[in-house]
């Protein structure tokens, strides 16, 4: 596998590319058309804002996140802004929304589609999921859309997502894992990294390392097989990769998956 540096270099290359052409994966940046047969459709919900949407999300985790008006919600990995909008319309004018991303180009993005939507409690930083540049007990919520599996330390990532909940707070975050192993070879292509599936881990390990980073009651929201379209598989793998992964019997899963963080035990006299 490769390094976790070379990792986070290609991944910010690639979601760069995409961000300042405006596409989804759509010219020779690109390996394939799209990767929008992962995702589910945001068309419908409240907030929404096209030009935010770059098809990139394999869920929608705002939908089964809890948000009550005036909370602060969080969103890693925030991309150009599109589950950070949907998010407003949840909170209302009371309430705040910060978008957190590694790659300028998205940032910039984000920031441009919030001036011209003339939001004012929308706000977008640079930063790596890994080391959030975010206090303590910042967030009421917080939201990921198909993120954290591109994340090479995904312990590092739930600990910090875990550190910037507030007490009694939660998360719910779409991701992809997978069921079954992966073949060797498959590990080592990029394009496939990038495109969400080889960064991906067993369904049991995912959940096992949320729980190790002091989550309660994780709950899986929603689950939904993935079907990588054989034209995709055909454009990022050479032919004896393809037959390997034909082969392979790997499941391919989108989950939302719903986790809190305690509250804190309370010795006033109040309480006890």
């Amino acid at each position: 596998m490769k390094k976790a540096d070379d990792l986070k270099k290609m991944v910010a290359e690639k979601y760069g590319d995409i961000a300042e052409k405006e596409s989804s994966c759509c010219d020779s940046a690109c390996a394939c058309d799209d990767y929008s047969f992962i995702g589910d459709s945001y068309q419908s919900l409240e907030g929404y804002v096209p030009e935010a949407d770059l098809g990139l999300g394999c869920g929608l985790p705002t939908e089964f996140a809890h948000i009550e008006p005036g909370e602060v919600v969080v969103d890693l990995g925030s991309g150009a802004g599109n589950d950070c909008f949907v998010a407003r319309s949840l909170v209302g004018p009371l309430g705040k929304v910060i978008g957190v991303d590694f790659t300028p180009a998205m940032i910039e993005k984000a920031r441009e589609n919030a001036r011209k939507l003339e939001f004012k409690n929308v706000h977008f930083v640079e930063g790596d999921i890994e080391n959030l540049p975010l206090d303590p007990d910042t967030a009421d919520v917080v939201v990921s859309n198909c993120v954290l599996n591109l994340v090479p330390d995904k312990r590092a990532a739930f600990r910090e997502t875990y550190r910037i909940l507030k007490p009694g707070g939660h998360f719910s975050i779409s991701d992809v894992i997978i069921n079954g192993d992966l073949p060797k070879d498959l590990k080592e292509a990029a394009e496939l990294y990038a495109g969400c599936v080889s960064g991906a881990i067993p369904k049991e390990d995912y959940l096992r390392i949320i729980s190790d980073a002091g989550f309660k009651n994780v709950q899986i929201q929603k689950e939904r097989e993935i079907t990588i379209p054989e034209e995709t598989l055909s454009s990022l793998l050479s032919p004896g990769q393809l037959e390997e992964f034909k082969t392979s019997n790997l499941g391919i899963y989108s989950i939302t998956v719903y986790g809190e963080k305690p509250q804190e035990p309370c010795c006033d006299d109040e309480c006890c």
